[in-house]
């Protein structure tokens, strides 16, 4: 879609609201009335359905129904039947995908399966401004090699020339977490195949967003979140993603009972399942995994194509707007300007983007901040329409115009930014 900003005004989104096919799925999210909610890359918006599910789980699963559920609720098999169900928003097969555990502890699972899948090799490549935990986590895999491995921290156009024959993977994030930018996830995974090395993919921005293809790019893990554009609620169990042809090949190393071929025959000694399960730990968050269904079930009511469509427009819409109503105030985008390159948010950097932020969350618009000086906005196109991006900038616009920002109450810091 291609928008012309000297056009537009606030009726003229309010008809691309009225013509976006993916309006009527506005209605099955709660949103507070009056709130514009551009954090769906933080937290995704809670589905209407998310309320009579948890008291269901809680009071005829759990209350009633109590330890029979694990199997009358189908609570055991659930982290794959989700899997199952996510699978197809990410381009995996059936039996590639569980739901468990928190991203991070997925990412160490997969990191220390590459590293025993190419025992020859000392090498894990990462971008070195991603969001910080991924190279915590390399780094804490590195450590508990005993020195096997060391970590190789690169920018977005090093990546592929960083390759070589002592790689053991490339843990790359698909949409960058601050800037927004994609990589070329085929690109990449054929530049690692060709070396000999692995391709892990962490899809945690955009699962949800847009179309993601691991089976066709021949990834060989992904890890994401649920919580973000696929709505399941703060904290819900992450997923991971392992090729078949690694299954039962890739020893993962926090071998707890989930993932024993038998959990059930309380063996002395560990043996894995040779499929999905494996990459189980332990008991999984019941409650908040059953959550998850909701927002897989709307994400699946949409084609994953529009999605991404309106995706570009909305975030088009908001970049040509903020530089045309905001202009002389200090924004410098700090995303893609081209919408192909840029996953569905949108960040500016501006020297006071803490208390502006601050001032625009009271206004009643949700974005949020990452330091030192990014203010960052989420566009989720199943709930977010063109008139919500007019009025967002409209009360950054008065904002700025008016020095709101600089009221003493919105420079206080908050621990959570």
């Amino acid at each position: 879609m291609t928008l012309d900003t000297a056009m537009l005004d606030r009726a003229a989104c309010e008809a691309m609201d009225r013509a976006d096919p993916l309006a009527p799925l506005r209605d099955r999210f709660d949103l507070p009335e009056g709130m514009i909610y551009l954090d769906g890359n933080s937290l995704g918006a809670m589905p209407k359905g998310a309320a009579a599910r948890s008291h269901e789980v809680v009071t005829r699963e759990w209350g009633t129904d109590l330890i029979k559920s694990w199997n009358s609720a189908g609570w055991f098999d659930l982290p794959v039947r989700l899997g199952d169900k996510l699978a197809p928003l990410v381009g995996a097969a059936p039996g590639e995908v569980v739901i468990c555990d928190s991203t991070s502890q997925n990412l160490f699972k997969v990191l220390s399966a590459a590293a025993a899948l190419r025992p020859g090799r000392s090498v894990l490549i990462l971008e070195g401004s991603n969001f910080p935990t991924n190279n915590y986590i390399a780094e804490g895999v590195a450590a508990a090699t005993g020195g096997r491995v060391s970590v190789r921290l690169c920018e977005k156009d090093e990546i592929a020339g960083a390759i070589d024959d002592d790689t053991i993977a490339a843990a790359i994030t698909h949409v960058h977490y601050k800037s927004g930018h994609v990589h070329d996830m085929a690109a990449i995974t054929a530049r690692a195949h060709e070396a000999g090395a692995l391709a892990i993919w962490d899809l945690c921005h955009s699962a949800g967003a847009m179309p993601v293809d691991l089976g066709g790019a021949g990834a060989d893990f992904a890890v994401g979140c649920t919580y973000k554009y696929l709505n399941g609620g703060p904290g819900s169990p992450a997923f991971l993603f392992a090729a078949k042809r690694h299954q039962g090949q890739a020893l993962q190393p926090v071998t707890g009972w989930w993932g024993h071929a038998a959990p059930f025959a309380f063996e002395p000694g560990y043996r894995p399942q040779h499929d999905i399960r494996q990459f189980l730990i332990g008991t999984q968050p019941i409650v908040s995994m059953a959550l998850v269904e909701t927002g897989l079930d709307i994400h699946l009511a949409a084609d994953m194509d529009a999605i991404r469509a309106k995706s570009m427009a909305l975030t088009d819409l908001f970049i040509r707007l903020v530089e045309a109503r905001c202009a002389g105030h200090g924004f410098t985008l700090a995303s893609p300007r081209d919408a192909a390159a840029r996953g569905s948010q949108v960040s500016f950097a501006h020297a006071e983007g803490y208390p502006i932020m601050r001032a625009l969350i009271a206004a009643g618009v949700i974005g949020d901040f990452r330091a030192p000086d990014t203010v960052r906005f989420g566009f989720t196109p199943l709930y977010t329409g063109y008139a919500d991006v007019w009025d967002a900038v409209d009360r950054l616009a008065t904002i700025m115009d008016g020095g709101i920002w600089k009221l003493p109450e919105h420079q206080v810091r908050d621990a959570v930014t």
